[in-house]
């Protein structure tokens, strides 16, 4: 199955469709009389499609299994057609539309087997998606391409040439699959008048987004969080408690990190761990979401 390990938890939706084309009337007037011999058509193909939805990483080997956290099956008579429509929703990290295709299969299907001794000419079709929702494409900016960002590396290690830096390259690809445009990337020691000095300059040079990664740690040489706070204007805790908690479902030192996150006038500041997985993780569990903040800070630009 594809890793979604990376991925965070959202309301998925899904609403997906069956039609059901019976020959003749008089097929229509037994559903809803209730007299097809074998039942109840809506009621027993409802508890089918039910089943279905729940069966369905069972029988499709790359599906993942998933909570799924709400099912609605509704019908609708439109002349010699009964349109299915079947709702699913979760909160999870993978979307729910084959579950929800499989079940208005399924509950298609049961109708065909309880109504065909009494109809030869019953069709199936139009099984598709008609809705979905969740995941990172629903929530991404769309209104602002013209985003600049300035990466800086805290580290004395990498800064003497004695480490390569990789959790900085982590964070510049990120941010250009995010269309962020890199303005700088630079690395410099754990000294707090240099953080400082950086964020001043690059906030007066009009950059929007500023991340630092590196020196959020406990040591003695981590003030990268030290050095910024006295800068910010305003913090948000949210997206520091969204950090941590996404860290945290993937190693439980991440508890130990004190990355922050601010303002400085209308330039973003984040202070990111320095460790590769921290950094990357870090801009998973916030991105592309975070650029929405800049509708608020600067307004939406429609570009």
């Amino acid at each position: 199955m594809v890793d979604i390990t990376h991925k965070a938890t959202t309301l998925r939706v899904a609403v997906a469709q069956a039609i059901v084309k019976v020959s003749k009337t008089e097929t229509i007037r037994a559903i809803e009389n209730g007299t097809v011999p074998k039942g109840d058509v809506f009621a027993m193909s409802k508890a089918a499609g039910l089943l279905g939805v729940k069966k369905t990483p069972e029988l499709l080997p790359d599906c993942h299994p998933l909570p799924i956290e709400y099912t609605g099956i509704e019908y609708e008579i439109q002349g010699l057609e009964i349109v299915v429509k079947v709702t699913i929703k979760t909160i999870y990290k993978t979307g729910v539309e084959v579950e929800a295709m499989h079940g208005a299969s399924i509950v298609a299907l049961n109708m065909y087997d309880m109504l065909k001794p009494i109809d030869k000419g019953i069709e199936i079709y139009q099984i598709k998606l008609l809705e979905k929702k969740g995941g990172k494409s629903d929530y991404k900016d769309k209104f602002r391409n013209d985003l600049r960002a300035a990466v800086i590396v805290c580290s004395d290690t990498i800064s003497q040439g004695k480490k390569e830096d990789r959790a900085g390259k982590a964070i510049v690809s990120k941010l250009e699959k995010c269309e962020v445009d890199i303005l700088d990337y630079i690395i410099i020691p754990d000294e707090s008048k240099i953080i400082q000095e950086k964020a001043i300059h690059y906030q007066k040079e009009g950059v929007d987004l500023i991340i630092y990664t590196g020196g959020t740690g406990l040591s003695r040489r981590d003030v990268t969080p030290d050095a910024l706070s006295p800068l910010l204007d305003r913090t948000i805790p949210g997206i520091e408690e969204a950090i941590r908690k996404y860290g945290q479902d993937r190693m439980p030192y991440a508890m130990l990190s004190r990355s922050i996150a601010g303002t400085i006038s209308n330039t973003l500041v984040l202070a990111l761990p320095g460790s590769t997985n921290g950094a990357k993780e870090s801009m998973d569990a916030i991105f592309p979401e975070v650029l929405h903040v800049f509708r608020v800070l600067k307004g939406a630009r429609h570009d």
